[in-house]
C-alpha cells in the first residue's frame, strides 16, 4: 500500500478545488507535504525600497479597494519589495548557461547545441577526463566540427578535412601540412576558441565568453546552487527538450500553474470543485491562486505561493520547492552552504526546477528535473522513457498556442506587455514579476549582440510544429516520441 501511494504521488499533478469563498488550496489527502519556508535569499546587502513604478502600483495587494458600483480599472500584482542600485542593467554574457544534462550526452561523438545564439559543440576530451565546449566552427574553412568526430587519439577531429584540436582548443594536426614544413598548426589562427566548461549538478555548464581572461572564472563565480539536485538523498532524474517558442514566453508559462487546468486539460490531474458548487465553476477546476512577488533585484525574485514558494534565478532557473522545517538562517535569507544542503533530510520533499535556456529568437531549451526525497526507488525501476513521454506530451499540448502568443507580444512590443496583457488577478503575480525583471534589468529582450535583425521566424503549419518524430522544426531535438496515452509523473498539490 505504502508504494501504491508513493506512485500515485508522483504519477500526478494535483490542484485542488477551493471551497466557496476560500481562495486558499484545500489540503491534500496524499502526499502529506508543508509549507515551504521563505527561500534563501541571494539579494541582501542592497538599498531596498517600495517600488514605485506605475505598472506595480503599491496599494496593489496590501490595500486593496473597497468594493463599489463603478468598476474601477484593477491593479496587476505589487511586487512587495524592489531592490535597486542606480541603473542595473543585466550582463547576458557575464553568466553561467547550462548546456545539456550528462544522461543526454554521448561521449563518443561530438554534440551541436546553440545558447544565446552562440553556436557550440559539446564533446568528451578523454585525454583530460572532461567535457569540453568549443566554438562549433573549424578555423580552417568554417565547417562545423560537431559533424566532425573524436579520432583514435582522443581529440575532436573536423570531418571535411582533418584537422584536429585538443582540449584547449589548439590544433594538433593538419594532415595537408608537409611534415618537414613550417609548424603552421601551431599558428594561433588555427586555434578553436574554447569556453570555460564546468559539470555542476550533472549538467555542462559554460561561459559564453572564450577570452583568456574568464579561463578561471569559476573560482570567481559559480554556476547557481539547486540545494535539491546536490543532495544525494534525492532523485535526480532529468529531461530536456528544445521547443519552438522564445527564451521569455518559455519562463512565463512555467511561472503560470493557472493555466494547467485549461492548458494541459485531461493530461495533468486536477482536484475538481465539489458537486453542488460544480456550476459556480468550470469543469476544469479554475479557482483563484493567492500569490506575490515578496522581493525583486537584478538576479531575480522569490514569491509565496499558495502551494509554497518560487524562485527565478536569473537568467535561466525557476524553482518551487518543499522545506518542512526552515531553520532560523532559512527564514532570515541566510544562504546555506553545500555542506549544510548536503544532509539526508527525514522529511518528505521534493521540488521543481525548470532551467530555460535563451536558443535564439523564437527558439529555447529546458532542462527539468523533479528531485524528492521519497519514493527515489521507483527511478530505478521505471524506464526513463516512460517519464519523457507524458512530459513531452505536456509541453505539446500549449506549444502551438504559445508559439501564436509570442508572435503577438512581439507585435505589441515586449516592454509594452504590460499594456497588451490584462493581468488584475494575483495568479498572474509571477508573471508580473518576470516581465517587471525582463523589462527593467535586460530591456525586454535577449542580447543576441547583433546576431539576429529581431524578427521571429515564419510560422509553420501546425502539424509541422508538433512533429517530433521527423524532427522538421527543431534539428537534433532530445526527443522524439510517438503519443502516448501516459500521464504525467510529477506533483504539483497542496503544502500542508
Amino acid at each position: 500500500m505504502e508504494a501504491l501511494t508513493i506512485s500515485s504521488s508522483v504519477l500526478s499533478l494535483n490542484f485542488p478545488a477551493a471551497s466557496p469563498g476560500d481562495t486558499h488550496i484545500s489540503k491534500p489527502k496524499s502526499p502529506n507535504f508543508r509549507c515551504f519556508p521563505e527561500p534563501i535569499s541571494s539579494f541582501r546587502g542592497r538599498l531596498t525600497h517600495r517600488s514605485k513604478s506605475k505598472l506595480f502600483p503599491s496599494n496593489a495587494i496590501s490595500s486593496p479597494s473597497p468594493p463599489s458600483s463603478v468598476s474601477a480599472e484593477p491593479s496587476p500584482p505589487e511586487i512587495e519589495e524592489e531592490v535597486a542600485v542606480g541603473e542595473e542593467k543585466f550582463d547576458w554574457y557575464a553568466q553561467w548557461y547550462p548546456v545539456m544534462p550528462l544522461c543526454d550526452l554521448d561521449k563518443r561523438v561530438p554534440h551541436a547545441k546553440k545558447v544565446l545564439g552562440i553556436d557550440v559543440v559539446v564533446w568528451w576530451d578523454r585525454n583530460e577526463n572532461a567535457w569540453k565546449v568549443f566554438d562549433d566552427m573549424c578555423p580552417h574553412r568554417l565547417a562545423p566540427l560537431s559533424e566532425g568526430r573524436i579520432d583514435q587519439s582522443g581529440r575532436l577531429q573536423c570531418v571535411y578535412h582533418g584537422w584536429c584540436f585538443d582540449g584547449s582548443g589548439n590544433c594538433k594536426l593538419i594532415p595537408q601540412a608537409p611534415l618537414d614544413g613550417p609548424p603552421v598548426h601551431t599558428n594561433k589562427r588555427a586555434c578553436v576558441a574554447a569556453y570555460p566548461t564546468i559539470v555542476h549538478h550533472d549538467i555542462v555548464w559554460f561561459w559564453p565568453n572564450s577570452d583568456p581572461q574568464y579561463k578561471d572564472i569559476f573560482e570567481k563565480k559559480k554556476p547557481p546552487f539547486i540545494p535539491e539536485l546536490d543532495d544525494p538523498s534525492f532523485t535526480k532524474l532529468m529531461g530536456n527538450r528544445d521547443i519552438a517558442y522564445g527564451y521569455d514566453v518559455l519562463v512565463e508559462n512555467l511561472m503560470d500553474p493557472a493555466h494547467v487546468p485549461y492548458a494541459h486539460y485531461g493530461l495533468m490531474q486536477t482536484r475538481k470543485p465539489d458537486g453542488r458548487f460544480r456550476l459556480l465553476r468550470d469543469r476544469e477546476g479554475g479557482r483563484p491562486l493567492d500569490f506575490v512577488v515578496k522581493k525583486l533585484d537584478m538576479d531575480g525574485f522569490y514569491g509565496k505561493l499558495d502551494m509554497g514558494i518560487g524562485q527565478f534565478t536569473a537568467p535561466c532557473i525557476f524553482s518551487l520547492r518543499t522545506n518542512p522545517t526552515p531553520s532560523e538562517d532559512q527564514v532570515n535569507g541566510v544562504v546555506a552552504s553545500a555542506s549544510e544542503t548536503k544532509k539526508p533530510s527525514t522529511q518528505r520533499r521534493m521540488a521543481l526546477v525548470f532551467i530555460c535556456i535563451p536558443v535564439s529568437p523564437g527558439y529555447s531549451r529546458l532542462i527539468w528535473a523533479f528531485p524528492r526525497n521519497f519514493g527515489v526507488w521507483l527511478d530505478k525501476i521505471i524506464p526513463r522513457w516512460m517519464f519523457h513521454v507524458p512530459q513531452n506530451l505536456i509541453l505539446d499540448s500549449d506549444l502551438y498556442l504559445l508559439h501564436l502568443e509570442e508572435r503577438k507580444i512581439k507585435e505589441f512590443g515586449p516592454t509594452n506587455w504590460q499594456k497588451a496583457c490584462f493581468v488584475p488577478t494575483k495568479s498572474d503575480a509571477l508573471v508580473v514579476g518576470f516581465r517587471r525583471w525582463f523589462n527593467k534589468y535586460a530591456g525586454g529582450e535577449v542580447d543576441w549582440r547583433g546576431k539576429y535583425s529581431g524578427d521571429l521566424p515564419p510560422t509553420p503549419p501546425r502539424e509541422q510544429l508538433l512533429d517530433r518524430y521527423s524532427e522538421t522544426i527543431l534539428s537534433k531535438c532530445s526527443y522524439s516520441f510517438p503519443q502516448s496515452s501516459f500521464l504525467i509523473v510529477i506533483t504539483y498539490s497542496k503544502l500542508q
